[in-house]
């Protein structure tokens, strides 16, 4: 993992510089990652009986929930997947078994620390598709190697790695991918005994042949070829369970949408108490199969969400409730908050905007007030119409920046300059045509 020994405090500090606000959240994520640093550090007998602290986020749509989990798991280079809790059914999730929560966790822990190896073998990727390329530029001639061999090939290693040679074309060794695929339908449950035939067969099916490239298409090509041969599948599957079953990190969203809310209900009640009931094993702890090998969930942290308007927590089955005993209520935006997010994240609206019309060499520039003004037309039309929290500064933003977006090509070397008139200008109209608002804000 990257910072898995980061303070409470330090991991708050760090959630701050891209999520505004909702302290209290942060704050149970920050001690739930701190409780396993913790458990790493007990006797093993003990620490074997401390489960998870799981959470539950109440709060409405776009206030920063889903982007707390996720932005945890990338700060502690853990395995993340987010779930709907809404798209399982008693039978099932779309026609899986609730255990492929499980098994997408780990492809997600597979595609992680595969990511990571190959950063880690990139330089030597590069210097052994280099060679290659060369091979293929400056061919070995038999016979012993003379001086001017040496020295045209050390002038080409020049001009490939000056750029200069990479609109030259090159014949390149390539493997054929004419297996076709073979979709199974198997039981539910059984997802895990699919085969794959492409690695099976891979061996037996995969020709080779020669196919005419440029460079820079070959380039990637022989690093894609080097980086497999550098890289221990079976040390990234093994690294990949173990980082799952101690530092997955599954996100349960619309929680609330499977919260029985009636006493002694039927239908549709009876329906979501039986996914309640579905997931509570993997959430309890179990061991589930999946291609790669058993993993026990005992220790996967559980971030649940939902804006629980209608149904409460106490909604759930007992059991689940049990599961989920930490619950923090996530504000509401306003205007003050708007503000905040345009300006101060490090990935914030206005920089990006900034940075995509930079690259057309268009300079945005916000004057005094535009900031405000637009955190305010934010606020007012998820008062007027469905409050949809900061999502609502995008279209906000698309909206006024459409037209310069779409000229920027041919205003290379300008300023567009934008003030709090102009924001209003543009945005007041639809603000009091609530019914347009809906379709276009």
């Amino acid at each position: 993992m990257k910072l898995d020994n980061l303070t409470p405090k330090e991991v708050v500090a760090e959630l701050d510089r891209y999520i505004v606000g909702q302290t209290a959240a942060k704050k149970a994520v920050a001690v739930a990652l701190r409780n396993r640093w913790r458990r790493q550090h007990l006797d093993p007998e003990l620490a074997e009986e401390v489960a998870p602290k799981n959470i539950i986020m109440i709060g409405p749509t776009g206030v920063g929930k889903t982007e707390i989990a996720r932005r945890l798991a990338r700060l502690t280079g853990s395995p993340f997947l987010k779930v709907e809790a809404s798209k399982f059914t008693e039978v099932g999730y779309v026609g899986r078994d609730v255990e492929s929560i499980v098994r997408d966790l780990v492809e997600a822990g597979i595609q992680l620390v595969r990511t990571e190896q190959v950063a880690e073998v990139k330089v030597r990727a590069e210097r052994a598709a280099e060679e290659r390329l060369l091979e293929l530029l400056v061919p070995q001639r038999p016979g012993p190697v003379d001086e001017s061999w040496e020295d045209n090939r050390r002038a080409i290693k020049r001009l490939l790695r000056d750029g200069q040679l990479e609109e030259r074309e090159v014949e390149v060794e390539v493997a054929e991918q004419r297996m076709p695929t073979l979709e199974l339908f198997t039981p539910q449950g059984m997802e895990s005994m699919g085969v794959n035939f492409k690695d099976m067969f891979s061996g037996m099916f995969g020709r080779k042949s020669m196919k005419k490239m440029k460079v820079a298409d070959a380039r990637r090509v022989l690093m894609a070829e080097e980086e497999e041969k550098l890289i221990d599948r079976s040390q990234v599957e093994s690294e990949a369970l173990r980082r799952v079953e101690e530092a997955g990190i599954v996100f349960l969203d619309e929680l609330d949408k499977i919260a029985s809310h009636q006493e002694g209900g039927h239908g549709p009640d009876v329906s979501r108490e039986g996914v309640q009931r579905d997931l509570l094993p993997i959430v309890e702890g179990t061991t589930t199969n999946t291609r790669y090998g058993p993993v026990r969930t005992d220790h996967i942290l559980f971030i649940a969400a939902g804006a629980f308007h209608v149904a409460r927590p106490a909604d759930l089955i007992p059991e689940m409730q049990g599961r989920f005993p930490i619950r923090v209520e996530l504000s509401s935006l306003g205007a003050d908050d708007f503000t905040r997010i345009l300006t101060e994240p490090e990935n914030s609206l206005i920089r990006q905007y900034t940075e995509l019309l930079a690259t057309e060499g268009v300079a945005l520039h916000l004057e005094s007030g535009a900031v405000e003004a637009i955190a305010q037309a934010a606020a007012e039309i998820n008062a007027a119409a469905e409050n949809i929290g900061a999502r609502r500064l995008h279209t906000v933003m698309e909206h006024l920046l459409e037209e310069i977006s779409f000229e920027a090509p041919e205003r290379s070397g300008e300023t567009y300059k934008l003030d709090a008139e102009g924001v209003r200008e543009r945005l007041d109209p639809l603000i009091a045509d609530r019914d347009l608002a809906r379709y276009i804000l």
